[in-house]
């Protein structure tokens, strides 16, 4: 019994906030939107998405002006000069070509008239990396909020394993009760009383480790909770069977235009054929223009006034030879696209894998669900069968006691069902890339 409570493993990242959300018991969807609400992975993966964001908006500013303003100040000396004469006694005054105090202000625009398409491609390529970010948020949060669901849900099974526990040793000790009043009266030996003690505590231990497992599992959901591991995290709610019907084709479809690892595979396609696209422009001519306007000085015959200048330029840039750099690069290239083609197709495979998986899966816990049904009925017949036949002497206190042990098995196997066809359920979303938070 221990060995079915135990969790279904999954990617669990931690974390959640803690304010209002979790003042009280928590549903599931309490227990969804409190994990989601401030996980630190969210977080990182969020502000690595408003990163690439960032970067596109950066790329877009190629396509605009540039425009700088800039101002210095420059002390020399000495400075070429030449001396002339001045007076009639042969006096001479220096006449000096360069200023010691030179002042340069400027303001400079440039604009980039044609590239060839290499700026768009940039842009592009910086699109489809913000893509991928935000994509790569919706996995993490699908795959948290599963993991939620999953913790949420092995402490429903857990809860109902000891409610079927304690019904046992209930009735065990009802029946040990009844044992101890017959050997008093003399009808039956201390045997039966003694056999009974022994069941009822090896039920005790079977309690004790289920109790261990249900602690175990709220410490899981106090992480996801990013809460303190001693926190008390109480979750309301119980395990309760609902069937419904899956068409296999529908969910097929559903999951082929929805998993996010086939939109992730996509776009690290369209992130390397972009790539590819401007790796084939990054080899071509550039063409702008600029032009500048400002006042310095240092300009004959007064060398000292600061005076007004402009200047304007038109650069033509030609690259004639990179040491086949571009060549080497456009191979890289296209190895990329077709790994990420072979990507695209393995994901689309693999989701094809889990659904019907999932669809296997769901069919097999309905099956075991109707058969523990089936069995617990039987049990508990048996068990009335046994308890009669014991109290009018026909039947043996070992027959009572492994009859209330089979209706203890038989209930947890129907809690068991209950359990994996609840998270077979959850499980057949996420292949199909349902969003299961609110």
């Amino acid at each position: 019994m221990a060995c079915l409570a135990q969790p279904v493993r999954a990617q669990a990242p931690g974390g959640a906030a803690g304010g209002g959300i979790i003042a009280d018991s928590l549903t599931l969807d309490g227990t969804l939107r409190s994990v989601l609400e401030a996980n630190p992975t969210l977080t990182n993966l969020s502000e690595l998405a408003n990163a690439a964001t960032g970067r596109l908006a950066q790329t877009r500013t190629g396509l605009l002006p540039q425009i700088t303003g800039t101002a210095t100040y420059t002390y020399l000396n000495p400075v070429a000069q030449v001396n002339f004469p001045s007076g009639p006694n042969g006096e001479t005054s220096p006449l000096k070509f360069v200023p010691n105090n030179n002042y340069d202000a400027r303001i400079t625009a440039q604009y980039l008239l044609l590239d060839f398409g290499r700026n768009a491609a940039t842009v592009r390529l910086a699109e489809s990396q913000v893509t991928t970010a935000q994509d790569n948020v919706a996995v993490s949060r699908r795959d948290l909020a599963f993991s939620a669901v999953q913790v949420y849900y092995n402490i429903l099974f857990m809860r109902e394993s000891l409610r079927v526990q304690d019904q046992q040793i209930a009735s065990l000790r009802a029946h040990r009760n009844e044992m101890q009043k017959r050997a008093e009266a003399g009808v039956s030996t201390r045997f039966d009383v003694t056999t009974t003690d022994v069941r009822i505590t090896q039920a005790q231990n079977v309690k004790i480790d289920l109790q261990n497992q249900l602690d175990n599992q709220q410490v899981q959901l106090a992480r996801l909770l990013h809460k303190p591991a001693t926190a008390d995290v109480p979750v309301r709610g119980r395990l309760s069977y609902q069937p419904q019907p899956v068409d296999l084709a529908a969910a097929l479809a559903l999951a082929a235009a929805n998993r996010p690892e086939v939109k992730l595979a996509r776009d690290a396609e369209a992130t390397a054929d972009l790539q590819a696209r401007l790796i084939e422009r990054s080899n071509l001519p550039n063409l702008g223009i600029g032009a500048q306007v400002g006042a310095k000085n240092g300009y004959q015959p007064n060398i000292d006034q600061i005076r007004p200048n402009v200047v304007g330029v038109v650069q033509l840039s030609v690259p004639i030879y990179d040491g086949n750099k571009n060549k080497n690069q456009r191979v890289e290239a296209a190895a990329n696209i077709r790994a990420a083609q072979a990507r695209t197709q393995d994901a689309q495979e693999q989701i094809r894998a889990d659904v019907r998986q999932a669809a296997n899966n769901l069919g097999s816990s309905q099956l075991r669900y109707d058969n523990a049904t089936q069995q617990v009925a039987q049990a508990t017949e048996a068990l009335a069968k046994a308890q009669a036949r014991y109290r009018y002497g026909v039947g043996a206190n070992l027959d009572v006691l492994d009859a209330e042990t089979q209706l203890a098995q038989a209930r947890l196997a129907k809690a068991q069902a209950t359990y994996s066809y609840t998270l077979g359920q959850y499980q057949l979303k996420r292949a199909t890339g349902e969003v299961v938070w609110k």
